[in-house]
């Protein structure tokens, strides 16, 4: 019965907003829509959630999401453990987050189970195209995680990190030159 209700009020509704707002551009206005049908089937979502096409969402009755959140094209995210994430964190293309691990028994991943345990991803974080994280991993404030890496443990606030696994590259510090910044008025002039 669980299993049931479980289907019905987040897995086909979840399924049914992507398959119709799956062949509409991702653009500003269609990736808001889009992340704002999805998060009536979240256990938690904050304001301006936003998600590009072909995300896949799986487990989202433990899935709890801050507000500013981008999901960009292609991710794949598994709550099943538990997965929180912070407000103003970025997912570039393709990352790929699961809160399960299959474990081995008899020498053979067939016969072995799965361990779940949660993910936590901390605010202003970016997770780069491709990069993955392993089940449960605390990521920290302001972390830059660079493209194709892979997080395998818990890590410290600011920080770069890249590999696989990752490691530290260096601290992630903000940008204070103002000429660097994308600004569309000036695009528009």
């Amino acid at each position: 019965m669980k299993e049931i209700k479980n289907q019905l009020r987040y897995v086909l509704p979840l399924w049914l907003v992507s398959l119709i707002t799956s062949w509409l551009p991702d653009n500003r206005i269609v990736i808001r829509i889009r992340g704002f049908l999805m998060g009536f089937f979240l256990k938690k979502c904050g304001k301006n959630f936003t998600v590009g096409r072909d995300v896949t969402l799986l487990n989202t009755f433990n899935l709890t999401v801050g507000d500013n959140v981008y999901l960009a094209k292609g991710c794949w995210l598994n709550a099943m453990g538990g997965l929180e994430i912070e407000d103003e964190v970025v997912f570039g293309p393709y990352v790929v987050i699961s809160t399960l691990q299959h474990t081995f028994k008899n020498k053979s991943v067939k016969q072995g189970g799965s361990i779940a345990k949660k993910v936590h991803i901390k605010k202003g974080s970016w997770l780069a195209a491709n990069s993955s994280v392993k089940c449960g991993v605390t990521i920290g404030k302001g972390n830059l995680i660079a493209a194709n890496s892979f997080i395998v443990d818990d890590t410290e606030d600011n920080k770069v990190l890249g590999g696989v696994p990752a490691k530290v590259i260096k601290e992630n510090v903000d940008t204070n030159d103002t000429n660097v910044f994308y600004s569309r008025n000036k695009l528009n002039k």
